[in-house]
Parts: structure tokens; sequence; C-alpha cells
């Protein structure tokens, strides 16, 4: 089974003026659809491995093939990466999440601001190419970021929201502003969505 690029829900647009639409358009149709090509390449000639699901691949990383297991990683992580991202923003975002996930926000950050500014520092802290995370670890939400297309998957923990934050996320329009990003980000995260992984 190969891996598909996933269809967006949304035209390219439709996330103006907070991500504009070449940065959308670039961003699915030639970064996405690299890693996941990238992806299938990689698993050509391992034709078991082509029924695992994305999750499987990226949590078992140390069990597959040497040959491969970098491409996987990279293309594995960009591809899962990625199909999580497009889900966790929408024209319709933005505001503040409800009910349970709010509730374990305000426990485990003090409040939502609180949250924000954690989850925005973790962005602008990493290094280079990344991700920051939401995520639920032993029954606790946390912020975490990763380098490159590392995900927290692979380490078995759920993930209930993620920012990009290659540069190719955001430099058409935010060129080495990656704070203000972050805040147009949050103007179209879909909390429902985040609620619904939560």
């Amino acid at each position: 089974m190969k891996f598909v690029l996933p269809t967006l829900n949304y035209a390219y647009d439709a996330l103006e003026p907070h991500i504009d639409a070449k940065t959308m358009e670039v961003h699915h149709s030639k970064h996405h659809a690299g890693y996941t090509n990238n992806l299938n390449a990689a698993l050509e000639a391992y034709p078991a491995l082509q029924d695992k699901t994305i999750e499987s691949l990226l949590q078992e990383l140390d069990q597959l093939p040497e040959a491969i297991r970098g491409a996987v990683r990279n293309n594995g992580g960009g591809y899962y990466n990625h199909k999580l991202f497009w889900e966790m923003i929408s024209p319709s975002g933005g505001g503040t999440p409800k009910g349970a996930l709010m509730d374990a926000i305000n426990r485990d950050f003090g409040s939502f601001d609180r949250f924000k500014e954690t989850f925005k520092a973790a962005a602008l802290k990493q290094f280079g190419s990344g991700w920051a995370w939401l995520i639920a670890d032993d029954g606790k939400l946390k912020v975490v970021s990763t380098p490159n297309q590392d995900s927290p998957v692979s380490e078995g923990k759920s993930i209930i929201l993620g920012v990009d934050v290659w540069e190719h996320a955001y430099y058409l329009k935010y060129q080495n502003r990656r704070a203000e990003y972050l805040d147009a980000f949050f103007e179209v995260v879909d909390w429902d969505k985040a609620a619904s992984k939560f």
C-alpha cells in the first residue's frame, strides 16, 4: 500500500491573511508531496513494510533495515507530521479550546496564556528546522520540541497540537520573523480537532 498525499479540507488561500496561499501551495504540493514520494521510494523494496501504518513505522524505527532507517525517519516523519499539521489548522480556527482540553491546559500550565507562552517559547528556541508540540504524556500535558522531522509519536507520545517551524512553513510571508508566524498560527488552530486528539 502506497502512502498518498492527503487532500486538504480547504483551499490554499483559505487561511489568509494568517498563512498565505503561496506558502500553503508550496508547502503542501512540493514539500509534503516530496516526503510522501521519498517515503514510498524507501519502502519499495520492502513489501512487508508497506502494509504497516505510518505510526507503526515511526514507532519501530530501530527495527527497520538499516539501509532505509534514516529515509523512513526523515520522510516518514515529514509525511506524518504534515498530515497532522493540515488537520490542526482551519479557516474557522483560532480562539481558545473548550471543555476537558481547556481544563487540562489550565491544570498543567496555569492558564491558556501561560500555555501559549510556553508553546511559543519552545517553537522559538527550536534551533534550525523542527516542530513544537503539545503532547499527552503520563496523564499530563507537556510542550516539547523536536528537530527536523522527528515526531513524539516515535516515543509513543500522543500528539494534540503541533506547529511546523521549518522555514518553508513561513518564510515567503514572514521571512525571519518566526514569532509573528507563531502568533498567526494561533489564529488558525482548530481547537475542536485538538480536543478530539486529547
